[in-house]
């Protein structure tokens, strides 16, 4: 016969009962956010200023993911302004850049805050490639839906998006901080029997309004695309991996300067730029 130390043993040993189906469901409809990555590079900035030079709530809810509190929204306040008749690559990188450098003369300036130890700038482009333009916001009801009717007829279409990020130095080293670069391309596909009444329907509920190209496929805008071949959260406006990715790098480089090019020219990620 055991003793009782063994029996006490025995009973402890013994899992819980897992909890009621409904309590379950209950607590999987109020989910904790998820703990922050634990990187060296994202906790030495945690405590930091790093800014995001966007006024863009998607791309403030995408680099939350990251686990950066002190993130501060500053928008660049300067017209974006480049021809459309650039091309376009050329276009999306020039003006996240002029976000990024605009944002960051502005703020090494701020004597209240301090100096950013971040700022990062995006911008996000939709192409038509039949006609090879740059799709703008929809400027009225009328020109939200022939776009929308443009893009079903054209099936497919690019998002490309450019991430920015630059880094002050330490040292007075020329041009006194270190930058940058990423474009990422989606390829996305319109469903083809996408309806006249269903495109009319969508630009009526107006969540496009504020999008280029028209639809957002974080939400109702999904309905209309047939299929995503590329990064799913570049087309919502940040390409998360990649800005990971280009937030590690340059904070290296700002950490090195004998990894700085020596003529103080700005780097681009060569590896995902298209």
């Amino acid at each position: 016969m055991p003793d009782k130390d063994t029996l006490n043993s025995s009973k402890t040993d013994v899992p819980p009962d897992p909890p009621t189906y409904e309590a379950a469901t209950a607590a999987a409809s109020r989910p904790r956010p998820p703990f922050p990555l634990s990187l060296p590079v994202l906790q030495g900035l945690r405590s930091k200023r790093v800014i995001l030079a966007s006024q863009s709530p998607r791309r403030k809810q995408i680099m939350s993911y990251l686990g950066l509190p002190n993130i501060e929204i500053i928008p660049s306040t300067e017209p974006e302004d480049y021809p459309k008749t650039m091309a376009p690559i050329d276009y999306v990188l020039a003006t996240a850049t002029k976000k990024a450098q605009t944002v960051y003369a502005q703020e090494t300036q701020n004597e209240e805050k301090g100096e950013p130890a971040l700022i990062l700038a995006a911008d996000t482009i939709v192409v038509d490639t039949v006609r090879g333009s740059i799709l703008e916001k929809p400027r009225s009801e009328a020109h939200h839906i022939t776009m929308l009717k443009d893009l079903r007829a054209a099936r497919d279409h690019k998002v490309y998006t450019a991430v920015v990020v630059m880094v002050p130095l330490a040292s007075a080293r020329q041009p006194g901080y270190a930058m940058e670069t990423h474009i990422e391309e989606t390829d996305v596909r319109f469903d083809s029997e996408i309806t006249d009444d269903l495109i009319l329907a969508y630009v009526k509920t107006r969540e496009g309004a504020d999008k280029a190209g028209g639809y957002g496929l974080q939400g109702l805008g999904s309905i209309l695309v047939e299929k995503v071949d590329g990064s799913y959260d570049n087309v919502i406006g940040l390409p998360l991996l990649a800005t990971l990715k280009l937030i590690e790098k340059v904070v290296a480089k700002a950490d090195d300067d004998d990894r700085l090019p020596d003529d103080g020219s700005v780097g681009s990620d060569e590896g995902f730029d298209e």
